[in-house]
C-alpha cells in the first residue's frame, strides 16, 4: 500500500525509540531488521539512508532518519493518537523545546561525558551544550515541574527524552537522580513501552539463541 509504514532497525540501537512510539501511534507497520555492519551497509539500505545506520522510517514515499525527526513526524502523521499538543497550543513551546534539547544538548552532553571528554573552564560557550551539569540540571528541573514536559500530557517528546534518561541511567552514563528515577517509572509503566521491549527483548534473544546454534 502506498502509506504502508516501514521501519527499519535493530533491537539493540536507538530503534528501540522509535519502536515504542510506533507502538503509542497504534498504526500497522512493518519492521525490518537489520545488521550491523552486514545489510545495514549493503546498496540496497544505503539507497534509503545514506548513512547506513539505524533507525530509519519510510512512509509510503517519504524517509525519515533521526530518532527525534521519526518521532516528531508520526505526532503530526497521525494526530489522533494525541502526541503532540495541537498548533496554535501553547503546551506546543514546551513540546518543542524539550525534543530537540534532548535531541541535540542531552545528547551530545551524556556522549562526550562518556568518552571521557570534559569542556575546558571557560571554553563552554563554544558547545551548544555549555557542560554536563548544566545540562543535567536542565533535565532535572524539566521533570520535575508535572508528570509530563508538555503540561498535563504525555507526548512524543516524553518518548525521546524519558529513552534517553532511561538507556542513560540503565547503562551507568546519567546519574539515577530520584527525580529521573519517579519521571522513567511512569514512562517505562505505559503499555507501549511495555510492548515495545517485549518486542525487541524478544528479538535480541532470538538472535543470541541463533549464535549459540
Amino acid at each position: 500500500m502506498a502509506d504502508d509504514l516501514v521501519f527499519y532497525t535493530n533491537p539493540m540501537s536507538r530503534g528501540r525509540i522509535v519502536r515504542w512510539m510506533l507502538e503509542e501511534v497504534g498504526q500497522p507497520y512493518r519492521a525490518e531488521i537489520l545488521d550491523y555492519g552486514t545489510t545495514m551497509k549493503a546498496a540496497a539500505y544505503l539507497a534509503i539512508n545514506p548513512m547506513g545506520k539505524v533507525p530509519t522510517l519510510r512512509h509510503g514515499d517519504t524517509v525519515v532518519t533521526e530518532v527525534a525527526a521519526i518521532c516528531a513526524y508520526l505526532a503530526d502523521v497521525f494526530p489522533d493518537a494525541g502526541l503532540a499538543p495541537p498548533p496554535g497550543d501553547r503546551a506546543r513551546g514546551a513540546y518543542y523545546r524539550w525534543l530537540f534539547f534532548a535531541a541535540g544538548p542531552l545528547e551530545a552532553a551524556v556522549s562526550n561525558q562518556a568518552l571521557g571528554f570534559t569542556v575546558p573552564a571557560g571554553r563552554e560557550r563554544m558547545m551548544g551544550y555549555g557542560c554536563y551539569a548544566d545540562v543535567m540540571n536542565a533535565v532535572e528541573r524539566a521533570v520535575s515541574q508535572g508528570d509530563f514536559l508538555a503540561g498535563d500530557r504525555f507526548s512524543a517528546a516524553d518518548v525521546y527524552l524519558g529513552s534517553h534518561l532511561g538507556f542513560g541511567m540503565q547503562f551507568g552514563t546519567i546519574e539515577k537522580k530520584p527525580a529521573f528515577e519517579a519521571y522513567w517509572a511512569r514512562l517505562a509503566a505505559r503499555p507501549a513501552a511495555v510492548r515495545a521491549r517485549q518486542i525487541d527483548d524478544a528479538l535480541i534473544a532470538e538472535a543470541e539463541k541463533a549464535k549459540r546454534g
